[in-house]
């Protein structure tokens, strides 16, 4: 399968820069697989497609502020993306990195530093002086991804951010669980819907670029993954399985082909996860699909196409596009049923 089959013209004035003042206003396209129906909503119109007995599927994930700005004892710029930490030690992506060698000194600010211990598989492993947490919590940004042209401001701490984050890990957000409210999944609960929570703490390696021309070559970076118990029970007898995300997606498909039991879609777990969905991919466990628009030729859209079909896919872009929706992390949504 060739990865040039799966890019397309992405205007760049429809790549969102900022989120909605209203989480719920931003639209939503509808796009129905059985009849390959096309309808345009708002994110708040949600509810009408969703039944009691249905189970709603969230991502818990917390984003941290993983960016850190620095330099070299020379003076030379040096930017730290920090990918998971403990105490004072970090693993990181380093740019530019093509000088930084073993022993390196990133000095971020009067008395705080940090030094390269080694460098594997294009991650840096650093030592700082002093708590990594303290640093990041001090001196670090959010990270907003490339495609958003401006540096992150007051308002991205909140709005890059769901309302019901918890569990700290991620370098980017689940988007997709950008638009729910509060309010909004009250009136979800309220239609008899179950609303779970799982964990995959989203690293960089969601967003590494396919370099190779076989998309079937790429490999995708572990990320960690939780879901508990009580949300795999709740999961096996639901209705209807409405992953919100690739991220929910990667991890309930992740679990669902541990499950040796066939009355069961999932089971309990906790560990490390690299399930790369591309289309041919069976799926096990969702029924439908709430996502937003994604990059040309990315993983992300690779799996939007596995579970929605490629051609039924690219004619729901191509109809968003004439539309104006806003694309990529601050844009609009689809839901895949």
């Amino acid at each position: 399968m060739k990865l040039k089959d799966f890019f397309y013209d992405l205007p760049e004035e429809l790549i969102a820069q900022y989120p909605l003042e209203n989480r719920a206003e931003a639209r939503l396209l509808i796009l129905n697989r059985s009849n390959e129906e096309i309808i345009h909503r708002r994110f708040y119109n949600l509810p009408e497609f969703l039944s009691k007995g249905d189970v709603l599927v969230l991502n818990d994930t917390r984003v941290f502020k993983a960016r850190i700005l620095g330099k070299k004892e020379t003076g030379a710029r040096v930017e730290v993306l920090v990918i998971s930490y403990q105490g004072r030690e970090c693993t990181a992506l380093v740019s530019p990195g093509r000088r930084i060698k073993d022993d390196t000194k990133i000095i971020f600010a009067e008395g705080i530093y940090a030094q390269v211990k080694h460098k594997e598989g294009g991650k840096y492993y650093l030592e700082f002086n002093g708590d990594v947490e303290s640093v990041i919590e001090y001196l670090g940004t959010i990270p907003l991804p490339h495609y958003i042209k401006r540096k992150p401001e007051a308002v991205d701490e909140k709005e890059y951010q769901t309302v019901y984050a918890r569990k700290i890990g991620s370098v980017a957000a689940p988007t997709a669980g950008l638009h729910f409210t509060n309010e909004l999944l009250d009136i979800i609960r309220a239609k008899g819907v179950e609303v779970v929570y799982i964990t995959l703490h989203i690293g960089p390696g969601t967003f590494k670029p396919i370099r190779s021309e076989n998309i079937e070559e790429h490999i995708m970076d572990p990320e960690y993954i939780e879901i508990s118990d009580e949300t795999s029970n709740i999961i096996n007898n639901a209705r209807r399985v409405i992953g919100v995300g690739t991220s929910v997606t990667r991890c309930l498909e992740n679990v669902g082909i541990r499950c040796s039991d066939p009355s069961r879609k999932v089971i309990p777990f906790a560990g490390w996860a690299d399930l790369f969905i591309y289309p041919g991919f069976k799926f096990r466990v969702i029924d439908s699909l709430i996502t937003n628009f994604h990059l040309p030729g990315s993983t992300t859209l690779l799996l939007v196409c596995a579970f929605g079909g490629k051609d039924l896919v690219f004619k729901a872009y191509r109809e968003a596009i004439e539309n104006k929706y806003r694309f990529l992390s601050y844009g609009d949504a689809m839901l895949i049923i």
